[in-house]
């Protein structure tokens, strides 16, 4: 079974053999017209609209064809291309672009290649030329992405900004911790984990009474505690928001400087005993500023994925795209619309 990303890639790649199926769907129909009316000799009707297949009561003529393909892709395909346009036009191909889909690039063979696939025959059946063709590809969706991110800078207010640095960003806090581990692997049934945990959580209770009865916790992380990186220091160590699991900020944030766990934090780590110290001085929000943006413009991409769909469109706007052919107009409102839908699902 393939991993997420080579699930995505697989996505990826399948949408766009769709559009490049389409492209050449729409040359082969182009090329064939002229081999069907006679190596290039063209037969039109009184009204002028090249004929460019005949049978048995029927003539199709190549406005025919272009009415049927609008309905069947068209509007994907002009929005792609447009796409690719604007979204060129508002980011350069920087070192971060080409980074980015090297990365990217790299990443999706080796999720290929462990599985003993033949990344090279994916990309041909996707419809790309080749890895160069498929970076291309890549550098358009990163391109696609700064927009989207520019877009929810945008509408970002200040209210938001300014909710979001007192609700999310604090000063460090120094600590110590023990870390007392359940002894457990996937071999045992869950009765044994279950008695592995409640063994790690008595002991955590025991060198709580430890702590109570006056022994040192630096002394105590030293002789207990499971986290190999903190252990030797006594468990001293700098504590930032975000980069540690929830449960234990939510330990180390409730305590006060100089209290410890009356009773054991649990994680996935763990039962965690915490000794908080101090905390530094909450930075101030013109320092934290870039921080906070990047923080929400992440945070409400995650959560609303019709926000590339909004950003696209709006940039389509901002070049005062006009769609004359009515069939296609209404083809592409309605593309739009099904995104918008489908992604807010």
């Amino acid at each position: 079974m393939l991993n997420f990303k080579g699930k995505f890639v697989i996505i990826y790649m399948y949408e766009r053999k769709i559009n490049v199926k389409k492209k050449k769907l729409i040359a082969f129909l182009l090329v064939a017209s002229l081999m069907l009316t006679g190596c290039g000799s063209v037969a039109t009707l009184k009204n002028g609209e090249e004929v460019i297949a005949k049978l048995n009561g029927k003539s199709i003529t190549a406005e025919d064809l272009f009415d049927e393909l609008k309905l069947q892709g068209g509007a994907s395909v002009l929005t792609n291309m447009i796409d690719e346009f604007i979204v060129n036009k508002e980011i350069k191909t920087d070192d971060d672009a080409k980074s980015y889909a090297e990365a990217q690039l790299n990443s999706y063979k080796q999720s290929y290649e462990s599985y003993g696939q033949d990344f090279k025959a994916a990309l041909k059946s996707a419809g790309y030329d080749g890895e160069d063709d498929f970076k291309d590809a890549l550098i358009t969706e990163y391109k696609k992405q700064m927009v989207t991110e520019n877009y929810v800078k945008d509408e970002l207010t200040d209210s938001e900004i300014e909710k979001y640095y007192n609700d999310n960003i604090f000063g460090d806090i120094e600590a110590r911790h023990i870390l007392i581990s359940p002894n457990t692997d996937d071999d045992m049934s869950d009765e044994e984990k279950e008695e592995a945990e409640d063994k790690a959580k008595k002991e955590a209770e025991d060198i709580i009474k430890k702590l109570d009865k006056g022994e040192k916790f630096a002394d105590l992380a030293k002789e207990y505690s499971d986290d190999e990186g903190t252990a030797s220091k006594g468990g001293k160590l700098t504590v930032t928001h975000g980069a540690v699991v929830e449960e234990f900020w939510d330990g180390v944030n409730d305590l006060k400087d100089g209290e410890y766990s009356k009773e054991p934090v649990k994680s996935e780590y763990g039962y965690h005993i915490i000794y908080r110290i101090k905390q530094k001085e909450k930075p101030s929000l013109e320092d934290s500023r870039d921080e906070v943006i990047d923080d929400l413009v992440q945070e409400k991409i995650s959560s609303d994925t019709t926000l590339q769909t909004k950003a696209l469109v709006a940039l389509r706007k901002k070049y005062d795209l006009e769609i004359s052919d009515d069939k296609l107009k209404k083809s592409y409102d309605d593309l739009v619309s099904a995104s918008l839908t489908t992604s807010s699902n």
